[in-house]
């Protein structure tokens, strides 16, 4: 009998999203008390589990602590032969487990209890010794594993996986944790860079590029070769900008045709350029050039004339 990957394939996703809608008749008092417990304590959220379950913990350890709820792993095998002592009298416990009989967790569970410790149970099984000892519930229950021979935690797991992350989202509320938070916790890589990263950070060690608003047509090109920035701000006698010359304009005012002894800045320079000032985010200038398909943005703060950024110096630090 010939198996239809296709129809294979849909039915695992339809089992699995059961499993995510599933959740949402979990959500109850007893859930409101266990994301409480955790807000309210002055320890750590320790998170344990055994076989597939310790791997969902360890990715909700990560999740929870790039959100600013400081938590830990703690194998419930290790646990058990030692680990113990890396539990401090004020930290929560998370034990999760589908069936909540684990042998390791029948043995882990009541030394937690005897520590005086806080158990939070995420569990599968309501009537299981993993329930029925936990102070709080979060209940993972699914009908069935996306294994055909519903064996193999594939539902289970992703029941876990998501009550993770909506329990981390619940802190966060609760914690007021923002986008700069975020950025403080991810530093590194793009992410971190369009978090923190801004304009001044960039465009400071650019050349300043500007001229009058009669300045002739070799004065212009001089000043957009010598910067090397594609453009040149024209300013007024005050010193603010008032337009901007790309090399684009140049070449099209070439093929106008024009004397080109008579040409001046103000002849051909495009009045209210694109501005933003040095403390605006890196990503939000990227944002700006692709909304009006340009490559260049005058810095500017209170009118004041400072510099200018190019697409090239996101570019060069993976903004794009």
């Amino acid at each position: 009998m010939s198996v239809s990957i296709k129809q294979t394939a849909l039915k695992t996703i339809e089992l699995e999203a059961e499993s995510v809608s599933g959740l949402a008749g979990f959500i109850n008092d007893h859930f409101e008390k266990a994301v409480q417990a955790i807000h309210q304590s002055e320890g750590r959220l320790v998170i344990s589990g055994i076989g597939k379950s310790a791997i969902v913990a360890q990715k909700i350890v990560a999740t929870l602590n790039s959100t600013g709820t400081p938590s830990t792993f703690l194998h419930a095998a290790d646990a058990i032969h030692g680990d113990l002592g890396m539990v401090e009298a004020e930290d929560v416990v998370l034990m999760i487990s589908k069936s909540g009989e684990s042998p390791e967790i029948k043995v882990l569970v009541p030394l937690i209890k005897n520590f005086g410790n806080t158990l939070i149970g995420m569990v599968g099984n309501t009537e299981s010794f993993l329930a029925k000892h936990s102070d709080h519930i979060l209940n993972t229950t699914v009908s069935k594993e996306a294994c055909p021979n519903n064996l193999a935690p594939t539902s289970s797991t992703t029941a876990q996986m998501v009550m993770g992350d909506i329990l981390a989202v619940c802190l966060m509320e609760l914690n007021g944790f923002t986008g700069e938070d975020f950025a403080k916790f991810h530093p590194g890589g793009m992410l971190g860079k369009k978090l923190y990263l801004r304009v001044k950070d960039l465009y400071s060690d650019n050349g300043k590029p500007m001229v009058a608003l009669e300045a002739n047509l070799r004065e212009i090109i001089i000043e957009i070769s010598e910067k090397r920035m594609g453009a040149t701000a024209v300013v007024d006698d005050k010193g603010l900008a008032v337009g901007i010359i790309t090399d684009g304009d140049i070449r099209r005012m070439l093929e106008h045709g024009e004397d080109l002894n008579k040409v001046k800045a103000k002849d051909i320079f495009s009045s209210s350029p694109k501005t933003i000032e040095p403390q605006a985010l890196a990503v939000d200038a990227l944002d700006i050039m692709r909304k009006n398909d340009i490559s260049q943005l005058v810095v500017q703060k209170d009118g004041s004339y400072l510099g200018m950024l190019h697409l090239h110096e996101l570019v060069k630090e993976g903004i794009v």
